[in-house]
């Protein structure tokens, strides 16, 4: 019984290029180059506009790889292609960001404003001072500079003030005057 995402093709869409050298996938496309190293047990098959991740074994350690591989690659491709993105809100009286250069500068209601510069591959855009939209070709690491921004000043429960992604629903919470 093989995974039942790998089994799925992964469908390159035009513009893109994937190469594969021994164990290493390389996807070239509009937006730039990103390259992944399989795990051992799992192999590749290219088919003109498709690609097909197959298992060596059938053991479960392999299984999980092999879905994992599959998804990796998934997003490799459209990366590439489309590139991902993640919008986050500042939500509260004061609150801002400022583009300073290729980082922004928050305004988060502390004594100081917090400067965050963006690591290779990832790049801000702020269509307002209270949005900022984090772009890259790689979804784990646009996931994970969100994630680092949004900690900077998590939404709280009360009032809602923080920074929050933009399909995030913040459960409120009654004050002492609600009681």
């Amino acid at each position: 019984m093989a995974s039942h995402i790998g089994k799925l093709p992964i469908t390159i869409p035009a513009g893109v290029e994937v190469k594969v050298d021994g164990t290493v996938v390389t996807a070239k496309g509009p937006k730039g180059t990103d390259s992944y190293t399989l795990p051992e047990g799992i192999t590749l098959k290219i088919d003109g506009s498709e690609i097909t991740v197959e298992a060596a074994d059938d053991q479960r350690p392999t299984r999980a790889r092999h879905g994992l591989s599959r998804s990796i690659l998934a997003s490799i491709v459209k990366g590439v292609h489309e590139g991902f993105s993640k919008r986050l809100m500042i939500v509260g009286t004061g609150y801002r960001a400022a583009a300073k250069g290729k980082g922004i500068e928050f305004s988060l209601g502390y004594s100081h404003t917090i400067t965050v510069n963006p690591p290779e591959g990832i790049e801000f855009e702020l269509p307002n001072p209270n949005e900022v939209i984090v772009k890259g070709t790689d979804k784990q690491a646009v996931g994970q500079v969100a994630a680092n921004i949004r900690k900077l000043r998590a939404p709280e429960p009360y009032k809602g003030k923080g920074i929050k992604y933009d399909d995030e629903r913040i459960i409120r919470k009654a004050g002492k005057a609600g009681k």
